[in-house]
C-alpha cells in the first residue's frame, strides 16, 4: 500500500504481541501507539516493539490523533465497550475474537460503527490465510461431491486456574467463546461454500458440555444443522486436548485440514489440505505457503479494506454479517448447554450501558412527545414494543438505545413470552432506576380470559412480574362484547383509585364499544378510556393478523378518532415490513405467510408504490414515509414499533423528521 495504515493497539497482552509481530512482517500498516491499563505496561510493550506513542490508558490511545485504526485485544467482556468508544473516536476497528460476549452486544457495536462510518472486522486471523480461501475453492469445485457432514475442533489443555481468564465466569471464560468460535465459523464457512454462499447460518443448534466448578464450559460439543441437511459437529475445550482439525465429508470423498487455524504467532505457517476422492488410494496433498503469519495477513486485509473505503471485509475474511451470524450461533450453543454468564443476569448485569456510561438521553434527539390524559409525563411519540425481548442482554441493548434516543414509552402484555417480556422489562427498569422517567403500557385480559375477574387476576400478576406498584397505561388486550362495558369501567376505576394504574384503554376494541364505555364513565363520574390501541397503518389490514384483531385505518374510524381526539396507539404501524424489500417477494414465494395474507392486495401495493415515489422525492426510506403517514393524522397517534436491532430503531426514528402535507397524506391513502 502507498500509505501504511497507522495502528494503535488497545491492550498489551500476548495476543497483542502476536499482532504487533505480524504487522511488522508486512508494509500495509505501521504501529504508532499502544494503550494499556498502566503506563508501565504500555512502556514495556512500547520498548519491545519500538512504538513511539505509549499511553497509560485506553482513553488516551483513542484520543491519539496519529491513530487511524485500533486493534482491540482486551479480554472479551471489554470488547463491546471499547469497540463502541473506538467508533465514537472515529477509529477503524479490528476486534479480537470473540467479537463480543454475546449477539446483542455485537448489534450495539455494529450500530456504533455504522453511525460513525468506520471499518469493522472481527479478528479471526485464519480466515485471512490463503489456506482458507483454497478450502472454499475446493468445496465449490465439487471435488468431494455434495457436502454432508463437517467436523471442526479447537481445544486445548490450559491447566485449571480459577482466577484465570479461561476459567473465570466474570471474564466470559470457557471454551465456547474462547476458541469454539473458530469451529463454528469454519462450519458456517464450509456450509456456505457448499450452498454457493459466503457463509451459512444453522437452522438448528444443540449441544452438551461439562461445566466446571467456576460455572464455565471446560469442554463442549455442538451439533449444527444447515439448509440442505448439511450437518456439522463442533467441539472445543480449555481443559482437554483434542485433535484440532477440520474434516469435510461429501458424497464422493472427504477433505482433511490438519492445521486449520493457522495460529503460529512467530513464523508464517504453511497450510495443507488433503483431498481423499472416492476410488483413489492416495490422497491429493495441497500445500499453501504464506509470506507472513495469519496476524500479519489479517492486518493486510483490513488495511486494504480501509484503503478501498469498505466498511466490511470480503469473504472469506469475517464480514460484519458473518460475525453477527457467528455470535448468534455461539449464543445458541451456550443456551443449549445452559451456560449464562453472571454479567448477563439481572443480579450481575452492569449498572452502566454497554458503552460504559450512565443511562441518559443523548442530545440532540429526534424524538417528539405528546400527552395522554391521566398521565403527568410526556409520552414519546414512538413506543417500543416489548414482545420479543425475553432475556436481559437483548433487552438492555435495545431499551438503553431507545432511551438514549429519547424514547420513554414501552408496550408489553401479560401473554408475551409467557411472562418473560414483562419480567425482562421490569428487570431493566429496576436496574437502570428509571421508573419515574418511563411510561409503561401493559396489556391483559386477552381472550378467553376477557372478563372483570380475570382482568384483575392477570393485572396483579403482571405488576408482580414487572416488580412495579403501578403501570402508567393499562390496556385490555381484547374486548368481550358479552360483558357490559360498565363492568369493565368499574373494575378499571377500582385499580385507578388504588393507585395501580394511572390511565387505561382498550386494544382491539370497536370504536362503538369505546364510545359506549366512555359515555358510561361520563354519566357515572368515572375515568374513561384515555387511549385505544387498534391496528392503523398506511397499508390496509386485509386479514386480521391474529384472531380478534381490529383495525382503525378505514375512513369512518379515522373520522371518529378525529372528532373524539382520542389518542391512538397503533400496533403494526408500519405494516410489519410491507414497505420494505420484504414485500418484493410474490405472494406464492413469500416465506412470511402472514405478510402476504394480511397486507398483500392491489390497493396496498398502490399505496406502497406511492410511498416509494414520495420517499425518493424526500430522500428517505419508504418505511419512513409509512410511519410519517401515521404520525401526521389529524388526531394524536403514538405508534408502537417493533425493532429487533438498534440499527432498525435508528432507521425507524428517521420517520419522525419527515413532514407530510395534508394533501400528501390523502394522496398516499389513494384519496
Amino acid at each position: 500500500m502507498s500509505t501504511p495504515l497507522q495502528w494503535g493497539i488497545l491492550g498489551a497482552g500476548a495476543i497483542a504481541q502476536a499482532f504487533a509481530r505480524g504487522l511488522a512482517q508486512g508494509n500495509s500498516g505501521r504501529l504508532v501507539a499502544v494503550g494499556s491499563r498502566t503506563q508501565a505496561k504500555a512502556d514495556t510493550f512500547g520498548a519491545q516493539f519500538q512504538v513511539p506513542h505509549r499511553h497509560g490508558s485506553y482513553e488516551a490511545l483513542l484520543a491519539d490523533e496519529q491513530v487511524q485504526a485500533v486493534y482491540i485485544s482486551t479480554p472479551h467482556p471489554l470488547h463491546a465497550e471499547w469497540a463502541i468508544k473506538a467508533a465514537q473516536a472515529g477509529k477503524h476497528i479490528l476486534c479480537e475474537k470473540p467479537f463480543t460476549l454475546n449477539y446483542p452486544q455485537a448489534l450495539a457495536v455494529l450500530e456504533a460503527a455504522r453511525t460513525h462510518d468506520v471499518m469493522l472486522m472481527e479478528a479471526f486471523m485464519y480466515r485471512c490465510h490463503p489456506q482458507t480461501a483454497k478450502l472454499v475453492e475446493i468445496i465449490r469445485s465439487g471435488a468431494i461431491g455434495e457436502v454432508r457432514v463437517i467436523q471442526a475442533t479447537f481445544s486445548f489443555q490450559a491447566g485449571f486456574n480459577a482466577d484465570g481468564r479461561l476459567f473465570k465466569n466474570d471474564l466470559g471464560g470457557g471454551g465456547i467463546l474462547d476458541v469454539g468460535g473458530y469451529a463454528v465459523s469454519a462450519a458456517r464457512l464450509v456450509a456456505g461454500a457448499a450452498l454457493g454462499q459466503d457463509f451459512a447460518d444453522p437452522v438448528e443448534v444443540s449441544g452438551a458440555a461439562h461445566l466446571g466448578q467456576t460455572g464455565v464450559d471446560e469442554w463442549a460439543v455442538g451439533t449444527l444443522k444447515f439448509p440442505g441437511d448439511i450437518l456439522a459437529q463442533v467441539a472445543t475445550g480449555v481443559a482437554l486436548n483434542q485433535e484440532n482439525a477440520v474434516r469435510v465429508f461429501g458424497s464422493t470423498g472427504r477433505i482433511i485440514v490438519p492445521n486449520p487455524w493457522m495460529a503460529d504467532r512467530q513464523n508464517p505457517p504453511t497450510g495443507q489440505i488433503l483431498i481423499h476422492r472416492q476410488g483413489q488410494k492416495e490422497a491429493e496433498t495441497i500445500n499453501i505457503t504464506s509470506p507472513m503469519t495469519s496476524f500479519g495477513l489479517e492486518a493486510q486485509v483490513f488495511a486494504e479494506c480501509v484503503a478501498q473505503g469498505l466498511r466490511s471485509a470480503p469473504a472469506p475474511a469475517m464480514s460484519v454479517a458473518d460475525t453477527l451470524g457467528n455470535m448468534q450461533a455461539l449464543d445458541r450453543w451456550r443456551q443449549a448447554v445452559r451456560l449464562t454468564y453472571h454479567s448477563e443476569q439481572p443480579a450481575g448485569y452492569p449498572k452502566v450501558t454497554i458503552a460504559g456510561r450512565p443511562l441518559e438521553v443523548q442530545k440532540p434527539t429526534r424524538m417528539k412527545y405528546g400527552k395522554i390524559a391521566g398521565l403527568d409525563k410526556a409520552v414519546s411519540r414512538l413506543v417500543m414494543g416489548v414482545d420479543n425481548q425475553t432475556a436481559l442482554p437483548h433487552a438492555a441493548v435495545m431499551f438503553d438505545d431507545f432511551f438514549e434516543r429519547g424514547g420513554n414509552a414501552f408496550d408489553t402484555a401479560y401473554i408475551y413470552g409467557g411472562g418473560a417480556c414483562e419480567r425482562t422489562l421490569g428487570a431493566w427498569v429496576k436496574l437502570r432506576q428509571v421508573r419515574e422517567q418511563v411510561v409503561i403500557l401493559d396489556k391483559g385480559a386477552h381472550t378467553p380470559c376477557c372478563d372483570p375477574v380475570n382482568l384483575t387476576v392477570q393485572f396483579l400478576q403482571s405488576l408482580d412480574r414487572l416488580e412495579m406498584d403501578y403501570v402508567d397505561i393499562y390496556m385490555m388486550h381484547r374486548d368481550n362484547p358479552q360483558v357490559p362495558v360498565g363492568e369493565f369501567i368499574d373494575v378499571l376505576n377500582e385499580h385507578v383509585r388504588a393507585g395501580r394504574m394511572r390511565s387505561f384503554g382498550g386494544s382491539n376494541w370497536s370504536l362503538e364499544r369505546v364510545a359506549q364505555a366512555n359515555e358510561y364513565a361520563r354519566t357515572k363520574g368515572l375515568q374513561g378510556f384515555s387511549a385505544v390501541s387498534n391496528n392503523f397503518s398506511l397499508a390496509r389490514m386485509v386479514k386480521p393478523v391474529w384472531g380478534g384483531c381490529i383495525a382503525a385505518s378505514d375512513a369512518p374510524s379515522r373520522a371518529w378518532l378525529q372528532q373524539a381526539q382520542l389518542p391512538l396507539m397503533p400496533w403494526s404501524s408500519q405494516a410489519r415490513g410491507f414497505f420494505t424489500a420484504r414485500a418484493d417477494v410474490p405472494a406464492e414465494a413469500q416465506p412470511d405467510r402472514s405478510l402476504a395474507e394480511c397486507w398483500y392486495s392491489q390497493d396496498n401495493f398502490e399505496r406502497r408504490k406511492r410511498a416509494y415515489e414520495l420517499a425518493r422525492q424526500k430522500g428517505v426510506e419508504p418505511i419512513n414515509i409509512a410511519l410519517a403517514y401515521v404520525l401526521h393524522q389529524p388526531f394524536p397517534t403514538f405508534p408502537l414499533i417493533g425493532p429487533r436491532t438498534p440499527t432498525e430503531t435508528r432507521s425507524t426514528l428517521a420517520g419522525l423528521e419527515v413532514s407530510l402535507t395534508p394533501q400528501e397524506v390523502a394522496w398516499l391513502n389513494l384519496e
